[in-house]
C-alpha cells in the first residue's frame, strides 16, 4: 500500500497482515515489527489510503505480501495404488509409484504421473536332500517352540473363580486308604468309592526322584546334546541341554551348547527328575528345586508362580505374603495346598527349605563326586506331603507304624489336618473292606467294560498308549445313531481319565473315539475329557483332534505303572505275547474237532451269539452223517504188516536157528514160522484226509466237502 506525502508533517500508518505459519517443520517466518500508531491528541491531518498501486518512489515504504498456498489433500492410500491423485491448484505435479506382479493387469487408466514398477518374485529356495541344522541348541529351540505354540493356541488353563473352586471340591467325596502289609506300603485314593489312584512301594526299594547328587561328567555327546553323569547308582544318568542351568554355566557370549558348558571330569550339582526305566538311565536337571508342604523353593530362580487351581482372590492374597517373606535371590512356586495358609506357616516353610539348601551347598563344597547330598523321604511321607490336602474328607490307616509316621509328620507341618486321620478298626483287610483289591484286578486287564455295555481296549506300545472305544452291547434308546455314539463317547471319556490315573500311564496317548458327524458333539466329548482331567494332579496336555478323529494328549510319566508293579515279563516270550517257532505253524489257521465247542441236542452253547448260523450248522451235521454212513458201507481193507528193524533182527536169528537144526521136522518148522509171523506187529491204518469246506461265514469246517 502506498501513502501520499504532503508538504506538512504527517503520521504514516501501515497496514500489515499477520504472517502465515510455514508448513515446513523447523522453519518459521521472521517476525515483522509494527510501528505504533500516532496518538489521537495530535491533530495532524491523516493521509488517505489509496487502493490503486503506484510505482515505487523515494520516500515511500513497500510492503510485500506472499500469495496464498493451496492446502494439499492427503489420500488414504499412501502409495496411490489404483486411485487417481488430485492435482494441486497451482499446477504442481506429484509423482506416484505403484507396484504390480508380472503378468498382472492394471485396472483402468493410470494417471499421467504414476510410475508402475514390476515386482520380480523371489527365487524359491532350492530343495536340498541334506538335513538342515538349527542354530544353537535343538532342545532349547524345541522348548521355545512348545511355549510359543501354547501361547498361540491358548492352551493355558484359565483361572477359576472362587465359586468354581468350591464347587469342584464339594462335588467329589475323596478318601485316602493306607495299608502296610508284607513289608509293603500301598496307598489308594477313592473318589465316590471308586479307586482312581494307587501307589505301592517296598521297604527296601526307594525312588530316586527328588534326590540331589554331586555328579561327575563321564562324557558329553554334542550330536545328542546330552551329557552322561555318574551319580553313584550303577548306570550313568543323562543330562540334556534343555535341563542345564545356563545362568550358572560360564559360557560368556558363546551360544548355549552343552559341550561349551560341560567337560568330561567336571563336577556338577544335579537333581533326579525321573527314575530309571528299562534300559534308560535316570534323567537329571541342574535346576534344583526343593519341595515343601506349601511351596517349592527354587534357589537359583527369580520368578514366583502360584498354582492356577486356586481362585483369584486366594492368589492375590498369597502374592502379597510372598513379597514380604521371600529373599530377593530365590524364587518359589506356591502349591495348591497353600490355600488358607497363614503368613507364619509360609514363612516357616521357606525358612526350613533355606536351611536345607544351605546344608546341600555346604556338602557340595567338601564332598567328592559321586555323592548323595540330599534324599527325598519315603513314599508314605511324600504322598502325604504332595497329595493329602483340604480336598480329602479323611485318611484311613491300617497299621501302627504308618499311623505313627503320618501323625508325627502332620504335627510338625500341618496340624490342622490331624483330625482327618483315622485308624482302621475292621477285622478284615482295609483294601478288602473298600473293595480296592477287586478294582485293581479289573484294572490289570486289557479290556475295560463300561456300565452301559460299551468297552475300552487299552494297548501299550513302545512309542505310545492307544485306547480304542467300542459300543459293545450298548445300543442306545434314542433311536438315533449319532445320539447313541455320543453318549457312549461321553461315558468313555470319563472312564479313560480314570484309567490313566489308576494305571499311571504316561507319554503319548492316542484315543480313538467312535466317529461323530456333528462338530458340536465332538467338542462336547473333548470338553468332558478336559473337565475330568482337571482332577488329575499329574502334568498333562491335550494337544488336538486329528483329521481322523483321534484325540492326542501327553501325560508326564512319574512311576513305574500299575501293570509293572503287579507283573513281570514272561520268561518264554519275553513279554511279546506270542511264541515264535522255527517252522510254519498252521495250528492257528484251522480249528480242529477237539477245539470246537461241544454241542448238546444240536444247539450251540454260545448263549445265542451265533443264532444266525443254526441253519448252516444243521446242514453241516446232515452232510457229516451222510459221509459217515458212506464210509461204513465201504469194504475195509486188511491192514498191512510192518516189520520194524528190531523184529527183523529177531526173525533173522530165529531163521538161522531153524536152518541150523537138522533134527527138526517140516511140521515143527511150519509152527515156528507161524509163531514168528504172529509175533510181528500190525500197522495202524493211515488216517483218511478229510476235505474242508468254506462256509458262508468264512469259517473252515472240517469233515465236509468243498462246494
Amino acid at each position: 500500500m502506498v501513502k501520499k506525502k504532503n508538504n506538512e508533517p504527517e503520521a504514516v500508518e501501515e497496514i500489515i497482515e499477520a504472517p502465515k505459519r510455514s508448513r515446513r517443520r523447523g522453519k518459521s517466518e521472521p517476525e515483522v515489527e509494527v510501528p505504533k500508531k500516532a496518538k489521537k491528541e495530535d491533530k495532524a491531518p491523516v493521509a488517505e489510503v489509496i487502493e490503486t498501486p503506484v510505482p515505487a518512489a523515494s520516500g515511500f515504504s513497500l510492503i510485500f505480501k506472499a500469495p496464498d498456498l493451496p492446502t494439499p489433500t492427503i489420500s488414504s492410500n499412501k502409495r496411490g495404488k489404483g486411485k487417481d491423485q488430485e492435482e494441486p491448484a497451482d499446477g504442481s505435479h506429484k509423482r506416484v509409484r505403484t507396484r504390480k506382479r508380472p503378468g498382472e493387469a492394471v485396472e483402468g487408466e493410470l494417471p499421467p504421473n504414476v510410475v508402475v514398477k514390476v515386482r520380480t518374485p523371489r527365487e524359491p529356495k532350492a530343495i536340498s536332500n541334506e538335513p538342515t541344522r538349527v542354530k544353537g541348541s535343538t532342545r532349547l529351540e524345541a522348548k521355545k517352540q512348545r511355549r510359543r505354540d501354547g501361547r498361540d493356541s491358548g492352551r493355558r488353563s484359565s483361572r477359576i473363580t472362587e465359586s468354581e473352586f468350591l464347587a469342584r471340591r464339594e462335588a467329589v467325596d475323596r478318601i485316602m486308604v493306607v495299608r502296610s502289609k508284607d513289608d509293603k506300603i500301598q496307598i489308594g485314593v477313592l473318589e465316590d468309592n471308586v479307586l482312581v489312584e494307587h501307589y505301592v512301594a517296598k521297604a527296601q526299594d526307594s525312588s530316586l526322584m527328588g534326590n540331589v547328587y554331586l555328579g561327575k561328567v563321564q562324557n558329553v555327546l554334542p550330536s545328542m546334546e546330552a551329557a552322561f553323569v555318574d551319580i553313584g547308582r550303577g548306570r550313568n544318568a543323562v543330562l540334556y541341554s534343555g535341563e542345564v542351568d545356563w545362568e550358572l554355566a560360564e559360557t560368556g557370549n558363546q551360544p548355549r551348547r552343552i559341550e561349551l558348558a560341560l567337560k568330561s571330569g567336571d563336577k556338577v550339582l544335579v537333581q533326579v527328575t525321573k527314575d530309571p526305566v528299562g534300559q534308560k538311565g535316570a534323567r537329571l536337571t541342574s535346576q534344583i528345586s526343593l519341595p515343601g508342604r506349601y511351596l517349592v523353593y527354587v534357589p537359583s530362580g527369580n520368578v514366583n508362580g502360584i498354582s492356577r487351581k486356586l481362585p483369584e482372590s486366594e492368589r492375590n492374597r498369597l502374592k502379597k505374603i510372598l513379597k514380604e517373606i521371600l529373599p530377593p535371590e530365590a524364587g518359589v512356586i506356591v502349591r495348591t495346598a497353600a490355600e488358607g495358609a497363614t503368613e507364619e506357616q509360609l514363612a516357616e516353610d521357606v525358612q526350613r527349605l533355606q536351611i536345607q539348601w544351605e546344608e546341600i551347598s555346604r556338602k557340595a563344597e567338601i564332598s567328592t563326586p559321586p555323592a548323595l547330598l540330599s534324599s527325598e523321604p519315603d513314599l508314605l511321607i511324600k504322598i502325604v506331603r504332595d497329595v493329602f490336602n483340604e480336598d480329602f474328607q479323611k485318611m484311613i490307616i491300617d497299621g501302627d507304624a504308618p499311623f505313627a509316621t503320618i501323625e508325627g509328620y502332620l504335627k510338625d507341618v500341618a496340624p490342622d489336618l490331624l483330625p482327618r486321620i483315622e485308624r482302621f478298626e475292621g477285622s478284615n483287610d482295609a483294601f478288602d473292606h473298600f473293595r480296592i483289591n477287586e478294582q485293581i484286578i479289573k484294572a490289570l486287564d486289557r479290556k475295560v467294560y463300561l456300565p452301559s455295555g460299551g468297552s475300552l481296549v487299552i494297548d501299550r506300545t513302545e512309542a505310545m498308549t492307544v485306547v480304542d472305544v467300542n459300543t459293545g452291547k450298548f445300543v442306545g434308546s434314542g433311536g438315533n445313531l449319532e445320539e447313541t455314539v455320543t453318549k457312549n463317547n461321553l461315558e468313555a471319556a470319563e472312564e479313560i481319565v480314570r484309567q490313566l490315573r489308576l494305571r499311571d500311564i504316561g507319554g503319548i496317548i492316542v484315543v480313538d473315539f467312535i466317529d461323530m458327524v456333528l462338530e458340536s458333539n465332538r467338542d462336547l466329548v473333548l470338553r468332558r475329557m478336559i473337565e475330568c482331567l482337571s482332577r488329575d494332579r499329574t502334568k498333562h496336555q491335550v494337544a488336538e483332534v486329528t483329521s481322523l478323529g483321534l484325540v492326542q494328549m501327553t501325560r508326564k510319566k512319574i512311576g513305574i505303572g500299575l501293570l509293572e508293579a503287579f507283573s513281570e515279563p514272561c520268561e518264554v516270550c519275553a513279554g511279546r505275547g506270542v511264541i515264535v517257532h522255527h517252522h510254519p505253524v498252521l495250528k492257528n489257521k484251522h480249528i480242529s474237532d477237539d477245539d470246537r465247542p461241544k454241542q448238546k441236542d444240536g444247539k450251540n452253547n454260545n448263549n445265542g451269539n451265533n443264532k444266525g448260523k443254526n441253519k448252516n450248522q444243521k446242514n453241516n451235521q446232515k452232510d457229516r452223517s451222510e459221509n459217515n454212513d458212506s464210509e461204513e458201507r465201504r469194504p475195509k481193507s486188511e491192514p498191512a504188516k510192518v516189520v520194524t528193524p528190531e523184529k527183523a533182527e529177531e526173525a533173522k536169528n530165529l531163521m538161522s536157528k531153524i536152518a541150523a537144526s537138522t533134527i527138526s521136522t517140516p511140521e515143527t518148522v511150519e509152527k515156528k514160522l507161524e509163531s514168528v509171523l504172529d509175533a510181528l506187529p500190525v500197522a495202524e491204518p493211515a488216517p483218511k484226509r478229510k476235505s474242508r469246506r468254506v462256509s458262508s461265514e468264512g469259517e473252515i469246517t472240517p469233515g465236509e466237502t468243498q462246494s
